[in-house]
């Protein structure tokens, strides 16, 4: 009779034991995974830092040339514009533009090809370097996204190699990267988390959360070591009080939504109007319009007091601390240049020269209140254009709160950037981010169905 008892617990022990070496702190394929993230968290914060330190050397090489005379950027700027236009052409066409779209789309189509033509090791090299050529040639473009890009591409390309390819795990890599590679690239760790649920994914999956959080704290102490605790536009102490000075909210929301709505709705593709018109102008000789696009930049930057070639970080944050001389119009063609930059389709995000955008007009509009604080409007002006042009309102105000360690404007800047977003979709419907990756979308869906008919078809 005792033997069943103790057969019993004998039962209920193993049954304990095996509960315990299924829990996921003691099971391998979930410490591999673990290790795995941690790792492609360290490479990209090591990508991040390195992308940065060679952005600003290759900018700061193009500004020594372009010093040599006025006629220097005439011949250089367009000249490298239709050469990364050329490159792009074929294989290496996933590197056109910010990167953000390539790996919201990946995430959303689960299929493998289609995920490595965007996300590959190869991709994620050429996406920097060519990145980095553009800002040799003193393109209009950031390093953010690209970031973004290449944090994605690493996580995801480490994940496959190291047999983590079944859809619902690579999506889970590709989110860490692009995570990652946003908090690295501007030291916003907390941006990087709302980044990837606002703009990336749309939803926060619970088993995410930790993932996330693990990948950009990695990633972001790298970056901390290796170049200290900074805030990205040093700090800055604006205040809005109550009041009158309330108005700049109402003012830039609405300006930073209309000229970011603009913005947006003029990059999209489209076989309509004039978008239509330029597609097709830029179909019958895509080298030589890139050209066009270069030349253009440069006689616009002849207009502008400090020229508006690169990422136009150090003219954001001259107008911010209260000593740029950029002049009244930098705003508007700072807009102009990075349309140009855009229409080009040549390597190269659109964060930091949008922040210059809105810098350029909140200052125009801070002169319309001279009862304000400067440095105030001038910052709801970079946060309220940037929610303007992703219509991510919450991404734009915590990067915003980040880059300038300030936490006094957090209850303005998020008013501004909710304006701005409303108004924007007024002029632009679809998010920008999302649309293109939904024209990326759209256009792997006819391939597939052209390949499908293809195989269908009877053999002759």
């Amino acid at each position: 009779m005792s033997g069943a008892p103790d057969a019993e617990a004998a039962s209920t022990q193993t049954s304990r034991l095996e509960r315990l070496r299924r829990h996921e702190w003691l099971s391998p394929t979930q410490w591999r995974r673990r290790i795995l993230f941690w790792t492609g968290a360290i490479l990209v914060g090591l990508s991040a830092v390195f992308f940065a330190k060679a952005a600003d050397f290759a900018f700061e090489l193009f500004h020594r040339v372009a010093v040599h005379g006025w006629w220097v950027p005439l011949i250089v700027t367009p000249t490298i514009f239709a050469l990364l236009c050329w490159l792009t052409q074929g294989a290496m066409k996933a590197t056109r533009g910010s990167g953000i779209p390539q790996a919201i789309a990946a995430l959303k189509v689960e299929d493998e090809a289609f995920r490595n033509r965007l996300l590959s090791l190869k991709i994620a090299v050429g996406k920097m370097a060519l990145t980095l050529a553009a800002l040799l040639g003193g393109a209009s473009v950031g390093r953010e996204g690209p970031t973004v890009h290449v944090g994605a591409g690493l996580l995801y390309s480490l994940g496959r190699r190291f047999g983590f390819d079944d859809p619902t795990a690579a999506g889970r890599f590709i989110l860490a990267g692009s995570a990652a590679g946003l908090a690295a690239a501007f030291n916003t760790p907390l941006a990087g988390v709302v980044f990837a649920i606002e703009e990336m994914s749309g939803t926060f999956e619970h088993r995410m959360s930790g993932t996330l959080l693990t990948a950009v704290i990695v990633a972001g102490v790298v970056s901390l070591g290796i170049v200290g605790n900074y805030a990205y536009f040093g700090d800055v102490s604006a205040t809005l009080p109550l009041g009158k000075a309330w108005i700049a909210v109402l003012l830039t929301g609405i300006v930073g939504g209309l000229a970011g709505g603009l913005f947006a709705r003029l990059i999209l593709p489209s076989a309509k109007g004039f978008r239509g018109f330029v597609g097709r102008l830029r179909a019958r000789g895509p080298v030589t319009f890139a050209a066009i696009c270069g030349l253009a930049l440069v006689l616009l930057s002849l207009l502008s007091a400090n020229g508006l070639y690169g990422t136009g970080y150090a003219q954001a944050r001259d107008i911010l601390q209260g000593h740029g001389d950029t002049g009244p119009l930098f705003g508007v063609l700072k807009f102009l240049g990075n349309i140009a930059s855009s229409w080009a389709g040549i390597p190269g995000g659109i964060f930091s020269p949008a922040l210059a955008v809105g810098a350029g007009l909140g200052d125009n509009i801070a002169h319309l209140l001279p009862g304000a604080d400067v440095s105030a409007v001038v910052l709801l002006g970079m946060a309220s254009y940037l929610a303007g042009v992703t219509q991510a309102p919450l991404t734009a105000a915590v990067i915003s709160l980040e880059l300038t360690a300030n936490h006094q404007m957090a209850l303005p800047i998020m008013a501004a950037c909710l304006l701005a977003r409303a108004v924007s979709a007024l002029v632009c419907r679809v998010p920008v981010y999302k649309a293109l990756a939904d024209h990326l979308v759209a256009q792997y869906d006819e391939e597939r169905a052209r390949r499908e008919a293809h195989a269908g078809a009877p053999q002759a």
